[in-house]
């Protein structure tokens, strides 16, 4: 994934895992924006947190990526966008 692609005010599709839940993932759309500890580097604002944009990160442009990305790592099928 290029992440040179994205800039901020793009939204992108994420894997979320609840922190009282490890065992149970979802997929959450997330903003690119500006990172304010690094304002030359981006980040993903999610659940009022920034994560720095970094290939260390599963990041995917459309939902349906991102269900299809879910569903080979995890094997379900019923998975949905939290909003």
């Amino acid at each position: 994934m290029d992440y040179q692609n994205y800039q901020a005010g793009d939204i992108v599709y994420v894997f979320y895992r609840n922190p009282h839940t490890q065992d149970v993932a979802n997929i959450q759309a997330a903003a690119v924006v500006n990172n304010p500890e690094k304002t030359d580097e981006l980040a993903i604002f999610l659940y009022e947190n920034y994560y720095p944009l970094s290939n260390e990160m599963a990041v995917y442009s459309t939902e349906e990526e991102a269900n299809q990305a879910y569903n080979y790592y995890y094997g379900n099928d019923s998975v949905g966008i939290l909003e």
